[in-house]
């Protein structure tokens, strides 16, 4: 089964998980704040990599960003454009491969990923495809993790590997509840790197 097919066969459960849903408020809200406070003013141009169902691109282009998300999988991005058009939202839409991304290069202002990098074959590769589709000075946004389940990887290795590529990267500790519909006790963050 290719990496596409198995997320195919995710895609109707997926939303099930609270940060993958964010049916609830409470939780939607924690992750509006949590982004807001990392990119540059609306109507940045938003490259959302394996954007899964478009949870994060929905809730991006409400706030006026001009998302573009980017998934290998066609059903996910079905189920994320059907969300898109509920929210009464625009965000285009691409079935692409994230490690190798079918968008334009220096055409975002940022690049974000979640729980993706972590799943590429090739970290440096798929970091430096990432980079070329930003802007001069733009933002890559990363959210890992190394998961109580043994997938993932630390934030040190995360940094490491994009430290072999940009100058910065400034790691956050994501430990509040409310992302994640609960407590969690496994290592998860954010990773911002502006230059």
């Amino acid at each position: 089964m290719s990496d596409a097919e198995y997320w195919d066969s995710q895609a109707d459960t997926f939303d099930e998980q609270p940060d993958h849903g964010l049916r609830d408020p409470r939780v939607a809200d924690a992750w509006r704040r949590l982004l807001l406070a990392h990119l540059p003013p609306a109507p940045a141009a938003v490259a959302d990599l394996g954007c899964g169902t478009g949870s994060l691109s929905v809730l991006l282009a409400g706030a006026g960003y001009a998302v573009t998300g980017l998934d290998s999988a066609p059903k996910m991005i079905r189920a994320a454009r059907a969300k898109a058009a509920e929210a009464q939202v625009s965000a285009r839409f691409v079935t692409s491969d994230a490690a190798s991304p079918a968008l334009p290069e220096g055409s975002f202002n940022v690049v974000l990923s979640r729980h993706v990098l972590w799943a590429m074959p090739d970290v440096d590769a798929a970091l430096a495809a990432w980079i070329r589709l930003l802007q001069p000075g733009g933002t890559l946004l990363l959210i890992e993790g190394r998961w109580h389940t043994g997938a993932g990887f630390t934030a040190t290795r995360a940094e490491e590997a994009v430290l072999r590529q940009r100058r910065s990267a400034a790691v956050t500790r994501l430990d509040d509840p409310d992302l994640w519909g609960g407590p969690v006790t496994d290592e998860r963050y954010l990773l911002t790197s502006t230059r």
